[in-house]
């Protein structure tokens, strides 16, 4: 805490106007020296992303190269929200600093879409096509099964996994660098008899995707990873970027971390920034022990500084989520704090089950908006998103609108999807799932024409592939020599983007009518995504950037109310993370849903459990409860059926917490009345009861 005692005790006549608003911590990571690696250790609210840009300023203003500044995040709009907030910053240093911010960097996105465009610089050199397609998860999954079925396996007498967990395996393997028996004992032991079978069809699979000149998205980050794994490469790449700067890192995967130890191998000029207590995404191949290890893996180690100032959150919520998430078995150590002062405890709410459980949350929901509190503000947060289906129906009953954040993505919807397929098949024809998908959306073409096109097409010499040529049905003939014209031009690209999607926008919209019965409803879609594509360079970058880092809305999704309207949000923590609101409520704070009944098997599991409670936890800005409800349904034992699971505190909350909780019961029980009140409204209390049984029998006698 040296440093820091020293950074705030310093004249303010020193500190340079830019950085002035900082508080101490945030200034000593914005100015750190780049000779070691830097690791700053971001509680939730303290205010990384400011941190982050204030550090990005600040190397602009010592002089630093944009065009060398590699930021790396985990979504685009994380990427342009720092672009704009170093914009900002730099406009404070100097007019020459606002103009090297103005035009963004270069080099900042998502790992995914970086490694993307590295892959196109360097493909020649590394085996790959320059006009690569990329696939989305739903595109590789319908390529794996059609290996897995050309390989016989959708045949067998027992039944063999389906192509979604084949994929789901695959990828597994892939992030976590694991061998595939290790993989499949420890998170699909009911696979492990398929080891053998797997194998054949994961070669085959990979054949594929190199036969079709297509990468998945794990690919964009293997092969990056292999890339730089080349001691000339990793020299090469390394030196075009000064500096590498890493957002969330504790939401990184072993091929991540590699890459980043391969081009910064003595860390010079490496920050990450990361909250170990938030790392919650072990299933998508995130490992904690990344940024744990962090400090010790260069030489000489990295500098850490932790951000505890919590922006968010009062006192209250901050000491019950310091106290859970204290609990840790291993951890960087930080305490938040907040000068938001409070006294109003987070309430631990016990209830009889989910039916009460949805009750209260409705009625406490109201009633905050009564107070003054938007349903815009409130956040009701769940471990899974079938915990809230009960919630779900009550909310719809009483007329309260709401959203669901988890549900269907922007490309997920059929038509999208068929747009972008016309789009990817255009750019690569060897690419076969896209190709079967768009031959299809011609009238009189079926599944078994457009796998004959295709495999024509793949089986044709590189510049031999001649698409007016492929043999169709008579009655498809005019459609397909009109589809395959405009194939053609989107090929030559003579254009300017996003000239090019508006004839395919112009032909698509003439099949739709024919194609959907709410096509009017799901050209509004189609508009949105030519709003997008404007904002790209060109087709490539557009392809690629959409595919990983897709919007999240879509007019498929039933019942989202207008933007203007206020709406109660509903959300996983997992889809929560990173966001805030006034209220919180989390459901089902009970031992079987938290921690999941399915996510105990080990200690990791568990810690990585906790640490979602915590994420949920800081969320809440002013008001948050727990609720416990004493009996819930789950589906029992081999997914039969449903049961009913007398329920317990979640263990992450022990009786030595309760003090600093509001505990109560809901609803609650009616007090008795007096002695004296209750008498004197029962007058005849005091007389003997009269024995009718004694009646009933004398009727007989």
């Amino acid at each position: 805490m040296t440093d820091l005692i020293q950074t705030e005790s310093a004249d303010s006549a020193d500190i340079p106007a830019y950085l002035k608003t900082l508080n101490a911590a945030q200034r000593d990571a914005a100015v750190a020296p780049d000779e070691v690696p830097l690791l700053i250790i971001a509680g939730a609210g303290t205010g990384k992303t400011n941190t982050l840009a204030h550090r990005v300023a600040h190397l602009l203003a010592q002089g630093a190269d944009p065009d060398r500044l590699l930021l790396l995040t985990f979504s685009r709009r994380a990427a342009d929200e720092m672009t704009r907030r170093v914009q900002t910053i730099a406009s404070k240093v100097s007019a020459r600093h606002a103009r090297l911010a103005s035009g963004g960097f270069a080099w900042s996105g998502t790992f995914h879409g970086v490694g993307a465009r590295l892959l196109r610089d360097y493909a020649q050199r590394i085996g790959l096509s320059p006009d690569f397609t990329i696939h989305d998860r739903e595109d590789s999954a319908d390529l794996m099964n059609l290996v897995r079925n050309d390989l016989g396996h959708s045949g067998k007498g027992k039944r063999f996994p389906l192509k979604g967990t084949c994929l789901a395996i695959y990828s597994a393997v892939i992030n976590t660098q694991r061998d595939l028996a290790n993989v499949l004992q420890s998170n699909f032991p009911w696979c492990a008899e398929w080891e053998n079978e797997l194998k054949s069809l994961y070669l085959g699979y990979v054949e594929a995707k190199q036969a079709q000149q297509v990468l998945d998205y794990d690919d964009l980050l293997l092969y990056w990873a292999q890339m730089v794994g080349e001691a000339d490469l990793a020299r090469e790449i390394g030196t075009r970027f000064s500096h590498a700067l890493v957002d969330e890192y504790q939401d990184t995967n072993f091929l991540q971390a590699a890459i980043l130890r391969a081009i910064k191998p003595d860390g010079r000029g490496l920050t990450v920034v990361g909250d170990d207590a938030q790392s919650i995404y072990s299933f998508r191949g995130a490992s904690v022990r990344n940024i744990l290890d962090f400090p010790t893996q260069f030489t000489p180690p990295a500098r850490q500084i932790a951000l505890e100032q919590n922006y968010r959150s009062t006192q209250p919520i901050l000491a019950v989520s310091n106290a859970v998430i204290a609990r840790a078995k291993e951890r960087h150590s930080k305490e938040l704090r907040s000068e938001r002062i409070s006294s109003e405890k987070p309430g631990l709410i016990t209830v009889r089950d989910e039916t009460d459980q949805a009750t209260y949350v409705v009625e406490r929901t109201l009633e905050r908006r009564e107070q003054g509190i938007p349903l815009k503000s409130q956040a009701v947060l769940f471990r899974a998103a079938s915990h809230s289906a009960r919630l779900e129906i009550e909310l719809t009953r009483r007329n309260i609108p709401f959203i669901k954040f988890g549900g269907l993505k922007f490309l997920e919807a059929r038509h999208v999807k068929d747009l972008l397929a016309i789009l990817r098949w255009a750019q690569n024809l060897r690419d076969r799932v896209s190709g079967f998908r768009a031959i299809q959306l011609l009238p009189g073409i079926g599944p078994k024409t457009a796998g004959r096109i295709v495999d024509h097409l793949q089986n044709a010499a590189p510049g031999c592939e001649l698409l007016a040529e492929q043999p169709v049905p008579e009655g498809a003939r005019e459609a397909w020599s009109a589809f395959a014209a405009l194939i053609e031009g989107l090929r030559q690209g003579a254009d300017t983007w996003p000239a090019p999607l508006g004839s395919v926008v112009l032909w698509y919209d003439a099949q739709m009518d024919r194609l959907y019965e709410d096509a009017d409803v799901r050209r509004s879609d189609i508009q949105q995504l030519t709003r997008i594509a404007s904002s790209y360079p060109n087709r490539e970058r557009f392809l690629t950037e959409l595919t990983l880092d897709p919007p999240e809305a879509t007019s498929d999704e039933a019942g989202v109310p207008l933007l203007d309207e206020d709406y109660l949000i509903l959300s996983t923590i997992h889809s929560a993370k990173g966001k805030e609101w006034n209220a919180v409520t989390v459901l089902n704070v009970v031992d079987g849903c938290m921690p999941s009944d399915m996510a105990t098997g080990s200690e990791a599991e568990i810690e990585e459990e906790r640490r979602l409670l915590y994420v949920a936890m800081t969320r809440a800005k002013d008001h948050l409860d727990l609720l416990l409800p004493q009996r819930f349904y789950t589906n029992g034992p081999g997914g039969t059926g449903d049961r009913h699971v007398y329920a317990s505190r979640t263990r992450f909350i022990p009786s030595g917490l309760l003090n600093a909780f509001a505990e109560r019961s809901w609803p609650p029980a009616p007090e008795p009345p007096g002695l004296q009140a209750w008498a004197a409204q029962h007058p005849d209390a005091s007389k003997p009861p009269l024995d009718l049984a004694a009646r009933m029998r004398g009727m007989w006698k």
